[in-house]
């Protein structure tokens, strides 16, 4: 299983929260026995990482998306497009191992793929923005600091 099909399985697990309310363990077993035994150990890890890290901090991922989507409220927007920029939001700040514009990358073609014909164009101006104004100026947050902020 490659990471963009991870990724994938991350995005209908963060849906099945999202929309029917299922709780995020059970959306994540669900996640990782859709592998069928094609799942690496790695990247059982990245699964259960971005769906659980998302999920975790769903709030503060919520405000950046809503600083950033100008005239959309997080209710208003359509379910796969709130959660492919929620899967790629926690990628790109909380996760070290891949770029902002991988994360970026692959967040559009989720987007292209399942949501509608202008979901691509508008994750990839959201996530843009968020990586110009806060990945661009801050560390990522999962970085440990050292004493001096740095």
């Amino acid at each position: 299983m490659t990471r963009r099909e991870v990724r994938e399985v991350a995005l209908k697990a963060l849906y099945q929260v999202d929309i029917a309310r299922t709780p995020v363990k059970d959306a994540l077993k669900w996640a990782l026995l859709s592998g069928e035994g094609k799942i690496s150990a790695a990247n059982e890890r990245f699964l259960t990482t971005l769906v659980s890290g998302a999920a975790q901090h769903l709030e503060s991922i919520d405000k950046i998306i809503s600083r950033f989507a100008r005239g959309w409220t997080i209710e208003r927007m359509g379910s796969i497009d709130r959660n492919v920029l929620r899967l790629a939001i926690y990628e790109m700040l909380y996760m070290n191992e891949t770029s902002p514009g991988v994360a970026i990358n692959e967040a559009v073609e989720l987007a292209k793929k399942y949501g509608d014909q202008d979901s691509g164009r508008f994750v990839n101006g959201i996530l843009a923005s968020v990586a110009r104004n806060i990945v661009d100026n801050e560390e990522r947050l999962d970085r440990p600091r050292d004493d001096a902020g740095n």
